[in-house]
C-alpha cells in the first residue's frame, strides 16, 4: 500500500507524450526502456510494466509540432532521463531503433517525433540495468 502524503490529491498516472503516430512512437519507448505495450486504441497507447502500473502514454496530435532543442521558442515539452550501463552502447542502440543524436556528444537524443531524451551513465550506486 502506498502511504499517503498530508494534502494529496491524487498520484501519478502516465507521463504523456502528444504525436503524430502513437502506435509507432510507443513501439519505440517499449524497445528502449523494456516495457510492453500495455493499452492500445486508435489514438492513444501506453507502454508500462503492466496493466495496473503508472507508465508512458503517448496520445495522437494530428498537428503536433516537434521541440527544436535548445530553442527556448520551441521548447522540449516532455524531457526522460534513460539510465544505461553503457552510455556509447546505448547509443548506438537507440539510433537503430530511430533516434537521432542533439549534438555531437551531449548525450541528448530526440525520439522519432522529436521529443528529447538523455542517456545517463548508471551509477556505481544503482543495480545493473542489462541483464
Amino acid at each position: 500500500m502506498t502511504e499517503q502524503v498530508a494534502g494529496q490529491i491524487g498520484r501519478a498516472h502516465h507521463v504523456i507524450y502528444d504525436c503524430p503516430d502513437p502506435e509507432a512512437l510507443a513501439a519505440f519507448y517499449a524497445r528502449l526502456l523494456g516495457l510492453p505495450i500495455t493499452f492500445r486504441s486508435p489514438d492513444f497507447v501506453v507502454v508500462s510494466r503492466d496493466e495496473q502500473t503508472s507508465g508512458f502514454g503517448f496520445q495522437l496530435a494530428p498537428d503536433h509540432r516537434p521541440p527544436a532543442w535548445p530553442d527556448p521558442a520551441r521548447p522540449q515539452q516532455v524531457h526522460l532521463d534513460v539510465m544505461v550501463d553503457d552510455p556509447a552502447v546505448a547509443d548506438e542502440r537507440v539510433r537503430a531503433l530511430g533516434a537521432r543524436p542533439l549534438g555531437a556528444g551531449s548525450g541528448v537524443y530526440a525520439d522519432p517525433a522529436g521529443h528529447p531524451f538523455c542517456l545517463i551513465a548508471r551509477p556505481a550506486s544503482a543495480p545493473p540495468i542489462s541483464r
